[in-house]
Parts: C-alpha cells; sequence; structure tokens
C-alpha cells in the first residue's frame, strides 16, 4: 500500500484517457489521402502512446531518422489537431477514481509528454481535467519523460515533495521517470502496452489491472 501521499500524478494517454482511436484517425486518413487502404484501428491502438512516431510508424513504416518524416509529422499534427476529442473518451473507472482522489482532499494532476499545443485544448473539452491542479506537457520543461524534469515540476507546481506523489503511467518511460524524480511508481496495464508488454519488468513499486484500483493502493475504499 502506499503511505504518506499527498498528490498523484498520472500519464495523459493510455492512462486517463483513449486517445487511440483520434491519433489512429489522424494517421489513417494520410493513408486514404493517398490511396492507400484503411487500417483497423487495432493496428494503431498498441502504438498509441508513442505520439506521432508510432502512429507514423503505423501508417508508413518510417521512422524519424526518414527524410520524409518531417513532413508526415507536421500532417499528422494538422490532422489529428482537428479531431482531438471526436472519438477520444475517458476510461471506465477514472472519472470515479478521480473523484476519490478530490473527496478525499489530495492533489492531482497529468504528466504527459503530448506537445501543448494538443494538451491544453484537449483538456480544456473534456470535464475530467477541471480538478487538476497541474497539467505539465511534453514540452513543458527542456526534457521530457524519461527525464524526470516534468514531473518535477508538477510537484513544484503542486507544493507536494517529490516523494510524497505517486506517478501512475502506463509505458516504461511513464516508471523510469518516476523512479528518477524519486516518486513511487504505478504501472497501468490496462494502458496501450499493457497487454503486449512486460510491465512486470519495468519495476514499477505497483501494477494496476484497471483504474479503480489504485484507490485500494491508496488505502482508500
Amino acid at each position: 500500500m502506499l503511505k504518506n501521499i499527498d498528490a498523484v500524478l498520472f500519464d495523459l494517454d493510455g492512462t486517463l484517457i483513449d486517445s487511440a482511436p483520434d491519433l489512429g484517425a489522424a494517421a489513417d486518413k494520410m493513408r486514404t489521402d493517398r490511396g492507400l487502404t484503411s487500417l483497423d484501428l487495432s493496428k494503431y491502438r498498441p502504438m498509441a502512446g508513442a505520439g506521432a512516431r508510432g502512429m507514423i510508424a503505423v501508417a508508413f513504416g518510417l521512422t524519424p531518422d526518414d527524410a520524409r518524416f518531417a513532413a508526415l509529422k507536421e500532417e499528422f499534427f494538422a490532422n489529428y489537431e482537428s479531431r482531438m476529442t471526436v472519438n477520444t473518451y475517458v476510461f471506465a473507472g477514472v472519472a470515479e477514481l478521480i473523484a476519490q482522489i478530490d473527496q478525499a482532499g489530495l492533489k492531482w494532476g497529468v504528466v504527459t509528454n503530448k506537445a501543448a499545443r494538443f494538451t491544453v485544448p484537449l483538456t480544456q473539452a473534456m470535464p475530467l481535467f477541471s480538478t487538476a491542479q497541474t497539467i505539465i506537457s511534453g514540452d513543458s520543461t527542456p526534457h521530457s519523460k524519461p527525464h524526470p524534469a516534468p514531473l518535477l515540476e508538477a510537484a513544484r507546481q503542486l507544493d507536494v515533495l517529490p516523494g510524497r506523489c505517486v506517478y501512475v503511467g502506463d509505458d516504461e518511460r511513464d516508471i523510469l521517470a518516476g523512479r528518477a524524480a524519486g516518486m513511487p511508481t504505478v504501472a497501468a496495464a490496462y494502458g496501450y502496452l499493457g497487454a503486449t508488454a512486460d510491465t512486470g519488468g519495468w519495476e514499477a513499486d505497483f501494477t494496476i489491472a484497471a483504474p479503480f484500483a489504485l484507490l485500494n493502493l491508496l488505502g482508500m475504499p
């Protein structure tokens, strides 16, 4: 069980919200615009946490080293920006989890590698985030996860010692960042990588199979 916790920090995509449908659609439009066949969402979902890099890899088999990547990334960003909340939804149990955290008087916030260009309008459009007391984007600090800087900035904004924050995420880089920041970590095995990744190898302090399971770790009924 987690003890002496004053704040809960979450990754965004794959932890609090399922944005895979809109991310995948933004990438798939690039294929169909070129006369290529559409791919099923199941192809995109496992890589949704990797953002443009993951979506372009699925859609075209390209890596950031490819000369065409930069232009494709900007096209993907424009597509995604036009539909960020069309089919994105909060994972089952997350709204109830946040309500309990609020009721218990714990502070909470978001630390994501998603750029503020997307994070700000997305979280402003979704009622879930109305009580978040900090939202750190991938470009809010000079370094993004797995560097600890974003998590440390979130703790600073919340005025909570890093060791009294817990970080919950569905990617190994979340756990690496949390550990580097001196925070207890929780792997969200229900996220994008949970079904295929060896979350046990991430060395998180705890692993949960559903959002509501975090309440047990926090000692809440």
